[in-house]
């Protein structure tokens, strides 16, 4: 084999994997941060001197030919090695610095996370931020993350996974909406009031219910709702409930101020709302066998300040 010139086409083989994980030309010119323009000579460049088509080019879509998957294949794990490798290296410097992308579901970026970030900043002041605020888990990869913060049930298996803090769901209504609607003491005296509701799935409408001291979801109640509101987002319903105009089920980190204040009483301290919203609020990152210094810094931020939950226990006992 003719070694003379191979060393020159490493960033193009390196490109070659970034098209692949982002699959579009326009998508990697962006991670990669060139023009589209460069990305496709370096592309036609490798192909020419690997003397077969890389890449099967159409106005809608790019993928690759079989030799182009072998060899992001055969080097992935190579560039990936590297990457770490200098991350590694980088992390011997003395104070943590450069740019870190978290992403967050919006309503707990919006209520619990942002009003940290600061005090962190100040501590690391070479550390750059960038948060992007959605409830749908992206790839973390593909998208250049380097953390996330979600609030779900069981971790995808294939990111590093950390609990940062339990969080539990609360049924909660405005004093206002009690004094005119009555006090439900029981999951069946919910079918007569105003329900306002997170949707899951498509479908019949329920919440799920289960005895604070369930030791089995045999004993789930299950109560059918007529919602007269519905938002995919906790602020928005929790907002709502402040208004006086139904009853919610809702995250305690949605709710933490509001019962706080008075402004939400929580209900049915006996039973526990199930199947709406997840048990733990996880911190993912990208596989890797040691974490950069600045996630590692970042995580142990978020660590100390979330270590003792939302109060959503306390919250529902006091009522």
């Amino acid at each position: 084999m003719d070694y003379k010139n191979i060393d020159r086409l490493w960033p193009h083989i390196h490109w070659l994997n970034v098209l692949a994980e982002q699959g579009s030309f326009t998508s990697a010119a962006r991670r990669l941060a060139v023009s589209k323009a460069a990305m496709s000579q370096r592309v036609a460049e490798l192909e020419a001197a690997a003397g077969v088509p890389l890449v099967l080019r159409t106005t809608r879509s790019v993928r690759l030919t079989d030799a182009g998957r072998q060899l992001v294949d055969d080097t992935r794990d190579a560039y990936l090695h590297i990457a770490q490798s200098f991350a590694e290296v980088r992390d011997l410097s003395t104070t943590p610095a450069g740019l870190l992308r978290i992403t967050a579901p919006v309503a707990f970026a919006r209520q619990q996370l942002v009003a940290c970030l600061p005090e962190f900043m100040r501590r690391h002041p070479r550390i750059r931020l960038e948060l992007d605020m959605r409830d749908s888990l992206v790839s973390l990869t593909s998208e250049g993350f380097d953390l996330a913060l979600r609030h779900i049930e069981v971790p995808p298996d294939t990111y590093v996974a950390r609990v940062l803090c339990p969080t539990r769901a609360l049924l909660l209504a405005s004093p206002a909406y009690l004094a005119r609607q009555g006090t439900p003491r029981n999951p069946g005296d919910l079918k007569g009031h105003s329900q306002l509701h997170y949707p899951r799935q498509q479908g019949v409408a329920n919440w799920v219910f289960q005895p604070g001291r369930a030791a089995s979801p045999a004993a789930s109640v299950t109560v059918p709702i007529q919602p007269c509101f519905v938002a995919n987002n906790s602020e928005v319903l929790r907002d709502m409930a402040c208004a006086g105009l139904g009853i919610a089920v809702l995250p305690d980190f949605s709710a933490q101020q509001a019962v706080r204040e008075g402004a939400l009483v929580p209900l049915l301290p006996d039973w526990r709302p199930v199947n709406t919203f997840g048990r733990t609020i996880f911190a993912l990152r990208p596989y890797s066998a040691r974490a950069p210094r600045n996630v590692r810094v970042l995580l142990d931020y978020l660590l100390e300040v979330f270590a003792g939950g939302f109060d959503g226990e306390a919250a529902a006992r006091s009522s």
